[in-house]
């Protein structure tokens, strides 16, 4: 039995969260949704998935998810390899960061002389190829003698 397919998951990507590796996540969903339902003769019909898929798509409303969710929970009940790909995708696609996690940044130890930035996602982001040098060190003083 595949587990229920997580309705913040599905809005979350859809919505485009994850940068590309929630892009492709979605993607690949598509695909699968998209092969050809393999059902028994006397099944009735039901909904491959292709629809909902499309009008998530155009709108995460709240319904749009839940029908997906539905749609996909229905069509792996009567289409085992179906369950297969989707339990698989699953898998793969919990591991897709959405933004529902937690943020913990430390930074500890030694002295830095570079800008610090802290966060979580980070995409689109460069860095100087070398950095600022450090400050430079005092001169040492004139010595002394004590007697």
């Amino acid at each position: 039995m595949v587990e229920p397919i997580s309705m913040v998951l599905l809005a979350a990507l859809a919505g485009g969260a994850g940068g590309e590796a929630g892009k492709q996540a979605f993607a690949s969903l598509g695909a699968l949704v998209r092969r050809p339902f393999q059902r028994s003769d006397g099944t009735p019909a039901v909904s491959s998935g292709e629809a909902e898929l499309v009008a998530l798509e155009r709108s995460t409303a709240p319904e749009n998810v839940h029908a997906l969710g539905t749609a996909l929970a229905v069509r792996a009940a009567l289409d085992p390899e179906f369950r297969t790909g989707l339990q698989q995708w699953h898998d793969r696609a919990k591991l897709v960061r959405t933004g529902d996690g937690g943020v913990a940044n430390t930074v500890s130890g030694g002295t830095f002389h570079a800008p610090v930035q802290q966060g979580r996602d980070f995409s689109g982001t460069s860095f100087p190829a070398t950095p600022p040098a450090p400050p430079a060190e005092p001169a040492p003083g004139p010595a002394t003698s004590q007697g």
